[in-house]
């Protein structure tokens, strides 16, 4: 959070769908020495795009990044950014994750592997080929040697959710801690993508 006797535009401001993109973000920002403002998880896809005009109004006076999932909603993630938002402010950099953070965090597939417990052959190579990245993350954790990620990231029988309960604070863990967001970038497009708009959001900052 930024302090409130600094101006906003030394910081860059961000919303994304859920906490777990927030790390995600505030890891990316950080990695490219920038600074993090506020940051707002908003609660899902359909919040996001309904404030998308506002935060690109907003990025008019000051550096704007935006995280959004790509999912199955279609194929191409530059139509779906035209189409989102047509007309980008210069200090916004709004992203496309392809498909989902969780093929950025497995991206690093070294360290993911090392995290899980599990052999490295078992990360997907091309994790944004995944159509369903944390479905993917979930059944690698299933085979790991540690009963504690898959208490933590496998749900048990019968609970409906898609995710264990511990599964979101070992993932900020490992993103926080493990993950190489440069390295991550040699295995996906778009958080290369995402790397270089924050580097240029940074370099006009400094």
């Amino acid at each position: 959070m930024a302090p409130e006797n600094d101006t906003s535009s030394l910081y860059i401001s961000g919303a994304v769908e859920g906490i777990l993109d927030e790390a995600v973000l505030r890891r990316l920002v950080e990695f490219v020495g920038a600074e993090m403002g506020y940051v707002y998880p908003v609660g899902g896809k359909p919040q996001l795009d309904l404030r998308l005009s506002g935060y690109n109004e907003a990025a008019r006076h000051s550096p704007w990044c935006i995280l959004r999932d790509l999912d199955t909603d279609t194929t191409c993630p530059a139509e779906l950014t035209v189409l989102l938002l047509p007309e980008p402010s210069s200090s916004m950099c709004f992203r496309i994750v392809v498909r989902a953070v969780e093929a950025w965090l497995m991206a690093d597939r070294q360290r993911m592997a090392t995290f899980l417990s599990v052999s490295r052959a078992r990360i997907p190579v091309s994790p944004e080929d995944a159509r369903d990245p944390k479905g993917t993350l979930v059944n690698v954790a299933r085979q790991s040697n540690k009963t504690f990620v898959q208490d933590s990231v496998v749900p048990r029988p019968g609970s409906g959710r898609s995710v264990g309960t511990g599964y979101t604070s070992l993932m900020i863990e490992y993103i926080r801690s493990r993950w190489r967001p440069e390295v991550a970038a040699e295995s996906s497009e778009s958080l290369r993508r995402c790397i270089a708009c924050l580097k240029r959001l940074a370099g006009r900052m400094v």
